[in-house]
């Protein structure tokens, strides 16, 4: 385990060198009825890597989520993707700019197939115009078959094969959580938000869910997660944010992070 964190030291300090953020957060800040849920926040993450933001409850996390994503507006700073300022724009225009989400609260659509939610996903990626739906032109029912072909990959992907064509309401839950992520996969980002991806989930759903985010993250994603178990964040992530109400306690590697007293104490109530 000490081998593998020092290793993951040393591979995040050579990517720091050598490549430019995905998404850089700069002097973030957001209130509420005067209570600061996210203040002067900065921060950047690099392609590739998995990203993780913990803390107490309260601190912040899905708050900050939220201004990246588009859900709330920033009282102050700025937030740039692939060095794009992008604070403040709507999530679809996101989406189509690369950054997709799942959410701690399932948005699955129950009253359909996994695979009509998967294909949901792929809408921004489908060429229509109203003559073409009007005629049923071929091009048109070739592209909706390379739709469901794409949707039905990414279910496997996930590793929910066996639930293509199940009623969403019918799947388990731990398979609803992965089918999420396809969905959210089926946007074709370039990066993944996560927030809670882990929770209410057993050990052998955690598990499963551990590879399928190590296997997003080969195929070139970068993967950021918000999550309170600590033994996946710590096997996982290439650098962990921490946040204490709304602000940056502590940032670095897993060891870093791991080792720190600040992090402890807040933790442990110390």
């Amino acid at each position: 385990m000490n081998q593998t964190l020092q290793q993951r030291d040393e591979m995040s300090s050579e990517d720091a060198v050598q490549a430019a953020p995905l998404l850089a957060v700069r002097g973030l800040s957001k209130a509420f009825g005067g209570v600061h849920a996210v203040d002067e926040l900065s921060f950047q993450i690099l392609p590739g890597q998995i990203y993780a933001v913990i803390g107490p409850n309260g601190a912040g996390k899905t708050t900050l989520f939220n201004l990246i994503t588009g859900l709330y507006q920033p009282d102050q700073g700025g937030v740039s993707l692939k060095g794009e300022a992008v604070q403040g724009l709507p999530p679809e225009r996101l989406a189509r700019l690369g950054m997709s989400r799942t959410f701690q609260n399932l948005q699955i659509c129950m009253n359909m197939t996994a695979l009509e939610n998967v294909m949901l996903g792929r809408h921004l990626h489908l060429k229509r115009n109203f003559l073409a739906v009007l005629l049923r032109w071929p091009s048109l029912r070739a592209s909706e078959r390379t739709c469901r072909a794409q949707a039905e990959e990414l279910i496997r992907f996930v590793g929910c094969g066996d639930y293509v064509n199940a009623e969403a309401a019918a799947m388990p839950y731990g398979a609803l959580k992965r089918l999420e992520i396809a969905r959210a996969l089926a946007t074709q980002p370039s990066i993944l938000l996560l927030d809670e991806p882990a929770a209410g989930l057993n050990s052998t759903e955690t598990a499963a869910l551990e590879q399928l985010i190590r296997k997003v993250a080969a195929g070139g994603i970068t993967v950021v997660l918000v999550e309170h178990d600590m033994k996946l964040v710590m096997s996982i992530s290439d650098r962990i944010l921490v946040l204490d109400y709304g602000r940056k306690l502590a940032e670095g590697t897993p060891r870093e992070i791991r080792d720190n007293p600040d992090v402890i104490a807040a933790y442990l109530g110390g």
